[in-house]
């Protein structure tokens, strides 16, 4: 496909064509509908996830018959069997009633942005104002419009897609990052991980460029979206994350800020040591501000010069089997976010302590995208 539609190769993150996430991602998709095919309703939150995250691309309705025709093929190519087949016009026809689902949910979210005040369609220039070192790893991005337009009041939680250019490819890249921060008057704020070679695991194309780039840079970005994001600030609210999937959180944690925290919220973190603990030090200032707020920190890997009971609470992998009740209220909303085997294990962790599947939110990060 991108090979007969070059100019999608700035749509497509290359990165998750290089890990094969993306096929995966599509044949996924396609085959989940196949399987409800009677009942597709059930797929809606998945469709609603997914569409965001093509809005977040500006991919476009004529975009769905270039995937859908190359699809096509490709089906006829591994069962061997001709595109006059009456099995390839099935799967055709399955196909088109995805796509038309997902270019009427996105139709929807595209006129939602039109109508928001200060956001915008498809790419908007700008300008990298101030860089920040979080930790070894993650750097915050303060992000200025070139045009020196209004910014939208985003939901604490969504994300942008960034899209630079690649020296090393010659094109374009986009990459989603959570917003980090609660809605600002003047700029928009991403605390971006520098993902570098390790072992199989090719560096990041787009985080490393970023990394790279001076202060005063231009890039393009997305306009705010997202479905994931801070619900209710007038309940109590549990963040739970690891490693650079606390950027949610403290943009969550930043919106109970501003309201000068309504209700006791607890901020459950895990990473390898302080040297990757991003954002520790504004974690205590709030926590010192607002009594309100409790935290707990697990480091797996603690590093010599940090203290048990000062820099962290406990050594290891974070377990909520042993935490207090007080961090982990019965009736409260949760958000996880982290690497999908974290995410799954906190998930079972909280069900077995009673709280219910629905009062529990989650966002993966390092999956490598989803959808068409």
């Amino acid at each position: 496909m991108l090979g007969n539609n070059p100019e999608l190769k700035e749509t497509f993150n290359m990165g998750h064509q290089r890990s094969g996430a993306q096929a995966q991602a599509l044949a996924g998709a396609v085959l989940a509908y196949a399987e409800n095919i009677e009942d597709p309703s059930v797929l809606l939150p998945v469709v609603e996830l997914i569409a965001h995250k093509h809005v977040s691309l500006n991919i476009q309705a004529p975009d769905y018959n270039i995937v859908g025709e190359n699809l096509l093929h490709s089906i006829s190519e591994v069962l061997t069997i001709s595109m006059e087949d009456p099995l390839i016009d099935a799967w055709a026809a399955a196909y088109g009633q995805l796509a038309d689902l997902f270019i009427s949910t996105e139709k929807a979210i595209y006129e939602q942005h039109q109508q928001t005040q200060g956001s915008w369609l498809g790419w908007r220039k700008f300008k990298i104002a101030k860089k920040v070192d979080e930790s070894e790893e993650i750097t915050s991005f303060y992000l200025a419009p070139v045009n020196g337009g209004a910014l939208p009041k985003y939901e604490a939680g969504q994300y942008i897609s960034v899209r630079v250019f690649v020296e090393a490819l010659g094109l374009k890249q986009p990459r989603q990052y959570t917003l980090s921060t609660s809605p600002q008057a003047d700029y928009l704020r991403i605390s971006v991980k520098r993902e570098d070679e390790k072992g199989d695991l090719a560096s990041g194309w787009v985080s490393n460029t970023l990394h790279g780039l001076a202060e005063g840079s231009e890039i393009e970005v997305s306009a705010p979206t997202g479905n994931f994001y801070l619900i209710d600030s007038s309940k109590r609210n549990v963040f739970i994350s690891a490693g650079v999937g606390l950027t949610p959180m403290i943009a969550m944690l930043n919106q109970l800020v501003t309201l000068d925290m309504p209700q006791p919220a607890s901020f459950i973190h895990a990473c390898r040591s302080s040297q990757v603990h991003a954002m520790k030090q504004h974690i205590q200032e709030q926590k010192t501000k607002f009594p309100r707020l409790s935290t707990f920190t697990a480091y797996e890997f603690p590093h010599s010069g940090d203290v048990i009971g000062e820099d962290y609470d406990v050594a290891g992998r974070l377990d909520l089997a042993t935490l207090d009740t007080a961090l982990l209220p019965a009736h409260a909303d949760y958000y996880l976010c982290g690497p999908i085997p974290f995410m799954q294990q906190q998930h079972q962790a909280l069900v077995a302590r009673g709280i219910k599947p629905e009062q529990i939110h989650s966002e993966a990060f390092g999956t490598g995208g989803a959808g068409i």
